[in-house]
């Protein structure tokens, strides 16, 4: 199953500030030990930054349920970035969108966030609770509070606020800095000296509870947990509680009817206070308990018999049967040894920041095709990664372009070679810098070719940390020249990939996520015309008129559903009358599909060409030819590409197979087991900046990984 989760990393990414501000954040690292606890259960995860950007971010990584896929879950952990019953921000959105959630509805959040409207739905539900008074601000009436009391603020977290007061002016000192510092109202709550425990919840029919646990407040009635001793000096704790079974049961019980009395789901944990002469009280309820492991809800669920692992993927199991009615979890989860593709998976997103830099790096250098020391210091950036997993580099020097590399892990022939270029069609002036967005990443060339360039040297780290790098023969070739039809690696490319068993290609993969099994050919040819006769100014409209009539004969060559197409990709004709002159000039692109429908555009150009040759008026004349050949669909490309798509079902990646009408350096490949676009997801717009989506990255380097590595197994056999 795909599981987005998300969670609040930048709070900056709002479109405006306002309200409340929210304090409460998860720490990095344990959101990367719930996505590596999911991964262990066989899923499919990504991490999304709960900002403006959250859509875009799910739209790009969800399944396409209307297309028939299974449908993926968000694990939420995300509290929200500003305003009011911020827990009830994303349960929201995601509700509107139709994605299902881990964690309770926003009525629940709401009802759970607002600590007043708990202690008045406890109240209504014989719940016992300690009695309460709510303030505006410090001038209001407060003769009716019984001392000692404990302020709180009305809707926050994690101990934010608290302070314990015992006459009025500290009362009101206390209500003027809750109402300033979090702008929301005051509650004042009966002070319960005593002992502290609570009770984790997880499930919904039945609701499952994890043994009482207490904090240990080391004998003091009168201590309380800070946010200090929440986020920094964890108190110990005492799980199973050291109390009567009676006493625990009365808290158990009153915690399962304040979790349904709320309408929460699926997880959530009870604070209580046991005063001296031991009553219980219920304080409040935590709909989204934190899944840190100094926490109180891991400790009592380890104490029950749940790993971290197991924990989180018993919290996904159960909001899946309370949607699905049925149990998600697969074997794997309850495996000591990790199944191959978690292993690879949490490699991969332990490096991703590395990944990102060196990522940025090779798209904040311009490596237009003839800026040769763009392109050579690009190939330098992945001389150094390779040389490093013991790669040895033949280099082929070139004057006018950058040059071409050539890598192997092997004295012996490579049995797999894996095809990318260096260099692109963006010029300087035009160059876009990296962008990370969250959930996309933008710059030039990222798509076409660098990202490739970074989902190659993920995967070749992967299988070194496998231990299986030495064990598979590889080889990496790296033109230069794709920009220009590649022209001087063809016969490189010829040599290297003749007696591979497979040839990869790196370029990146369309929005469908699909895989390149078959690309056009491709032909250029330059036309160029010039009056001859100037005698008068009727010989100018005949030049225009037959500029335009050999343009247009030619563009009508084309036959899109026998699939091959004509079209100008440069025209421009200038003329003037007064003083007779005509000259036209047209570039016509061509993309086909086998080469017998090359030769027979070929003979019509040129037969229509030499038709026009005989008119005395004018000079037209031919330039150009075959660019590179059609990248065809073979028996052999068939079955790997059924690999690839076994494999891809396997990590629960979306895979297609489609064909591309561009060309590129790997349609010089004669070899016919070939499959390219395994770079990762995204688009080249015309008008807008080149861009990846930022989850396919490591998405795509774990299918590359486990490609070769049954590639390789299978060529060693």
């Amino acid at each position: 199953m795909k599981v987005a989760i998300i969670y609040n990393k930048d709070f900056s990414n709002v479109i405006n500030t306002f309200g409340m501000q929210n304090k409460e954040k998860y720490n990095p690292k344990t959101v990367q030990m719930v996505a590596e606890a999911l991964e262990a259960g066989g899923h499919n995860v990504c991490i999304i930054d709960g900002d403006m950007h959250v859509i875009e971010g799910l739209q790009s990584f969800m399944p396409k349920v209307l297309e028939g896929e299974r449908m993926g879950m968000v694990f939420n952990m995300a509290y929200g970035i500003q305003g009011e019953s911020r827990y009830t921000h994303l349960p929201s959105l995601l509700e509107m969108l139709g994605i299902p959630y881990v964690g309770s509805t926003p009525a629940g959040h709401a009802l759970a966030l607002d600590k007043v409207i708990t202690k008045i739905v406890m109240q209504k539900h014989s719940i016992p609770t300690p009695n309460f008074w709510v303030f505006n601000n410090a001038e209001e009436d407060m003769d009716s509070v019984e001392y000692p009391v404990i302020v709180k603020p009305k809707m926050e977290a994690v101990s934010f606020g608290l302070k314990v007061v015992y006459n009025r002016n500290d009362l009101k000192d206390a209500v003027r800095f809750i109402v300033s510092e979090f702008q929301q109202q005051a509650l004042v709550e009966q002070f319960i000296r005593g002992r502290e425990f609570c009770v984790g919840l997880i499930g919904n029919n039945p609701i499952e509870t994890f043994p009482v646990l207490e904090i240990d407040l080391e004998g003091d009635p009168d201590g309380i947990q800070t946010v200090d001793n929440k986020k920094r000096r964890p108190r110990r704790k005492i799980c199973p509680a050291d109390i009567p079974d009676e006493l625990a049961r009365k808290m158990i019980e009153w915690s399962r009817q304040a979790f349904q009395a709320l309408g929460l789901r699926d997880f959530a944990r009870v604070d209580i206070r046991l005063d001296e002469m031991n009553n219980v009280h219920i304080l409040e309820i935590n709909s989204m308990a934190s899944l840190g492991k100094t926490g109180s809800y891991y400790h009592a669920a380890q104490v029950a018999g749940l790993d971290y692992q197991a924990l989180v993927n018993k919290m996904l199991e159960t909001a899946s049967i309370r949607y699905f009615a049925n149990t998600v979890l697969p074997d794997e989860v309850r495996m000591k040894e990790l199944p191959q593709g978690v292993k690879i998976r949490g490699y991969l997103r332990s490096r991703q920041d590395n990944y990102e830099k060196i990522l940025k790096k090779m798209v904040n250098l311009n490596s237009y095709v003839r800026n040769l020391e763009g392109v050579n210091t690009l190939g330098d950036i992945l001389r150094k990664e390779l040389v490093s997993l013991r790669f040895t580099c033949e280099s082929y020097p070139q004057v006018e372009i950058g040059n071409i590399l050539y890598f192997k892990n092997t004295d012996e022939s490579p049995e797999i070679i894996l095809i990318g270029n260096l260099d692109n069609n963006t010029q300087p002036s035009r160059q876009q810098y990296y962008k990370n967005t969250g959930s996309k990443v933008l710059g030039s060339g990222i798509w076409e070719h660098k990202g490739g360039l970074i989902i190659l040297i993920g995967a070749l780290q992967a299988l070194r940390y496998l231990k299986k790098l030495r064990k598979i023969k590889i080889g990496v070739i790296l033109t230069s020249d794709d920009a220009i039809h590649g022209k001087i690696s063809k016969p490189i490319i010829i040599s290297l990939t003749g007696n591979a068993k497979a040839v990869l290609g790196l370029h990146g993969s369309f929005l469908d996520g699909g895989v390149v099994t078959s690309r056009s050919g491709a032909a250029s040819y330059n036309i160029s015309m010039n009056l001859i006769n100037t005698a008068d100014e009727s010989k100018v409209l005949l030049a225009s008129k037959s500029f335009i009539r050999i343009v247009n004969e030619i563009v009508t060559i084309s036959a899109p559903e026998e699939g091959y197409v004509l079209s100008p990709s440069r025209l421009s004709y200038n003329s003037n009358i007064t003083e007779p002159y005509a000259h036209g000039e047209a570039e016509i692109s061509v993309r086909y599909n086998f080469i017998n429908q090359f030769e027979l555009i070929d003979q019509k150009i040129r037969k229509l060409i030499t038709q026009r040759k005989n008119k005395k008026d004018i000079d037209i004349r031919l330039e150009g030819g075959l660019s590179r050949p059609p990248m065809i669909k073979s028996p052999q490309s068939e079955d790997l590409y059924q690999k690839i798509k076994a494999i891809a079902d396997s990590l629960d990646i979306r895979l297609l197979e489609e064909h591309r009408w561009s060309s590129a350096d790997i349609s010089q490949v004669e070899n016919p087991c070939i499959i390219d676009g395994l770079g990762p997801i995204g688009i080249k717009p015309q008008k807008s900046p080149e861009y990846i989506l930022s989850y396919s990255l490591t998405e795509r380097m774990a299918l590359l990984t486990k490609t070769l590595i049954e590639i390789g197994t299978e060529s060693s056999e």
